[in-house]
């Protein structure tokens, strides 16, 4: 038998694991509160109801249409390609944001793969379009996303039920290895048999390795700077304010915080 189990406890240790006690489960209650999404209702809405989204999303489109037929009308010893991410580029899943809002949901794995094997979720403004016009013209059409193995069937039969072109396990690429999110191998087995023509994401990751690499809004906004020529001639971005890599280097430092705590460190970010 331990001997210091038949000590008596003192007064003072015992007071002392009480306050820890209940310090400890006034922590797990603020971790386990529901998500404070207000903040996300604006940009949702604007996503779901805004002319201007849709005017955003036509226009993206209708430039690359321009790049791509002007790439057309020169030599080319490579056959054409067109990469293309999935989310917020070609599927709009606002309505899984929205979701989440309703119901004070951060994201979660379990509930996005169900989303993505429902395969309801609609095109983005123009993009059949678009993609059609490229497989028309000979141009091989190219879905680099980082949904899992586990979402893959379910993304290509949304994909295919919207009409885009030659959906196939050669053409969706998604993310294979659980040790990185890059995109960047991928793109570079692409480039390998194709000349890319054109690159269309709504993350700044979705274009090249040097996004991937910059880990603040502050690099980020460098690395745009500094690849501003391609944006509109090979790059071309589509808008997504909901969420992406530009709202994850802002929440990077805000782990353990709770919800008010979160909101507070938003607010302060902003400068006027």
């Amino acid at each position: 038998m331990n001997p210091i189990s038949t000590r008596p406890c003192r007064p003072w240790l015992t007071l002392a694991l009480l306050i820890l006690a209940l310090s400890s489960n006034a922590t797990a209650q603020d971790n386990r509160q529901p998500a404070d999404k207000e903040y996300e209702v604006g940009a949702t809405l604007w996503q779901q109801s805004s002319g201007e989204e849709r005017a955003l999303a036509y226009q993206a489109f209708a430039l690359a249409r321009m790049m791509l037929d002007r790439d057309l009308t020169r030599r080319s010893r490579m056959k054409r390609a067109v990469i293309v991410d999935v989310d917020e580029t070609i599927l709009d899943n606002s309505r899984h944001e929205a979701w989440q809002i309703k119901n004070h949901r951060n994201y979660n794995a379990q509930a996005w793969t169900e989303w993505c094997n429902r395969a309801v979720a609609d095109a983005v403004p123009g993009a059949v379009e678009f993609l059609r016009y490229a497989n028309s013209r000979g141009v091989r059409v190219f879905y680099i996303t980082n949904r899992k193995d586990i979402e893959k069937e379910g993304t290509a039969r949304n994909l295919k039920r919207l009409g885009f072109p030659e959906v196939t396990d050669e053409t969706l690429l998604i993310r294979t290895d659980p040790d990185t999110s890059s995109k960047e191998p991928r793109r570079l087995m692409v480039g390998k048999k194709y000349h890319i023509v054109l690159l269309m994401g709504d993350d700044l990751n979705d274009f090249a390795e040097v996004f991937e690499k910059s880990k603040s809004a502050a690099t980020r906004i460098e690395a745009a700077e500094q690849n501003k020529d391609q944006f509109g001639r090979r790059f071309i971005l589509l808008p997504n304010p909901m969420y992406g890599h530009w709202d994850d280097v802002i929440n990077a430092d805000m782990q353990g915080l709770t919800e008010q705590q979160k909101a507070a460190r938003r607010r302060s970010l902003l400068r006027d």
